[in-house]
């Protein structure tokens, strides 16, 4: 099972035999991945109707609803871990969808695209969107409509109540990277938030 380089990291932080959800699974691999390797039990959420057709062909348990609105059909503290793999971008709400993750699970972890990272930047001065790596599509045609900095996002992070149990940082590659912390926001391409809800903290 051919995994992402941030997926692949996700997989250390989830515990064997966890009950988890993953949001936006997408093709359903990082849950079959757990399934097999893991001895993790779940779910995983998708509205994609190619993607839900792989998944279940993978033969991972899948809903079908939208993640923006739909959520709150999850009772409390019923996954030990959520997982949202560089999805938030792409959600109309994500102060919601953070704050229902909190809701639903013990542990949430969230990958994301740094849009702070500093060959953004360099392009946005130059007068163009960029287009990377890690933000694959032309701006007229992207999935990605709340793009945010590490910094923004761990402030949201703070309002919705979740804390920072870990944050791992990586190169446009993939490869793991500490970066100082004052220069994380410029440097790193991407991001990987390991975090717990502030009432189970």
């Amino acid at each position: 099972m051919t995994l992402r380089p941030d997926q692949t990291v996700v997989t250390r932080y989830v515990p064997d035999g966890s009950r988890v959800l993953d949001l936006g699974c997408g093709h359903g691999s990082l849950m079959r991945y757990l399934m097999d390797r893991r001895g993790c039990t779940g779910t995983g959420v998708e509205i994609a109707a190619d993607a839900v057709v792989d998944a279940i062909a993978k033969g991972v348990p899948l809903i079908e609803l939208d993640i923006d609105h739909q959520l709150d059909e999850f009772d409390d503290k019923s996954y030990d871990v959520v997982i949202l793999s560089r999805v938030l971008q792409a959600t109309y709400k994500p102060r919601e969808v953070l704050s229902q993750m909190a809701r639903i699970g013990s542990r949430c972890i969230v990958s994301v695209p740094n849009f702070g990272y500093w060959r953004h930047r360099w392009v946005l001065m130059r007068g163009r969107m960029p287009m990377s790596k890690e933000l694959p599509h032309a701006w007229y045609d992207t999935p990605n409509i709340h793009l945010s900095t590490l910094s923004d996002l761990e402030d949201l992070f703070d309002v919705v109540g979740l804390d920072v149990w870990e944050r791992r940082l990586s190169t446009p590659d993939g490869r793991q990277h500490d970066y100082p912390a004052r220069w994380a926001n410029l440097m790193a391409a991407n991001a990987i938030y390991v975090l717990t809800p502030r009432s189970a903290a």
